[in-house]
């Protein structure tokens, strides 16, 4: 799926604040896209990773993720979760 040119900003500031955050330097974040999934047949994280990127979302966006369960549904995709973010920004 094509990225929407509204929404590749978001997408690369995802991207950008994954790979800093969680210190991967053999990732490209400009080759991170709405597809990319954050588990084994995408970046390979584990929920240790996700928290990390959690807190960081919550801090730059201020959106909050509620439950354990929320964020099953929220951390598939980096597309999910520029959804969430568009979601809650309004």
């Amino acid at each position: 799926m094509p990225e929407n040119r509204q929404r590749a900003p978001l997408v690369s500031e995802i991207a950008h604040l994954i790979t800093e955050s969680l210190n991967l330097q053999d990732v490209d974040p400009n080759e991170i896209t709405e597809e990319t999934s954050f588990f084994e047949e995408g970046l390979n994280l584990d929920s240790i990773d996700i928290l990390e990127i959690v807190v960081g979302i919550e801090e730059k966006y201020g959106v909050k993720i509620n439950s354990a369960e929320e964020g099953k549904k929220v951390f598939q995709k980096v597309g999910t979760v520029v959804d969430y973010i568009e979601s809650r920004r309004g």
